[in-house]
């Protein structure tokens, strides 16, 4: 049996770049419990861009609830 050692931030940092700056702020108006009425005021956007953007990074990342996503910005820093 063999170990491989990663570094703790390789899986973060692959995760951040698959995610595009308008993604990642939207994620971190969720993860701070915003809606997506508020996110979509606070981006300029309307709420349905909010959506298909946070459904972008659902099957992006294999993420199926707003608690991971939240755990995600968590560890992403945001």
């Amino acid at each position: 049996m063999s170990l491989t050692l990663v570094a703790p931030h390789t899986e973060t940092e692959a995760t951040a770049a698959a995610l595009a700056p308008r993604e990642q702020e939207a994620l971190r108006h969720i993860a701070a419990g915003c809606t997506y009425v508020q996110t979509a005021r606070s981006m300029g956007l309307s709420k349905h861009t909010v959506d298909a953007y946070l459904r972008r990074i659902r099957a992006k990342l294999n993420i199926n609830t707003t608690a991971e996503m939240t755990r995600l910005a968590i560890s992403l820093g945001l």
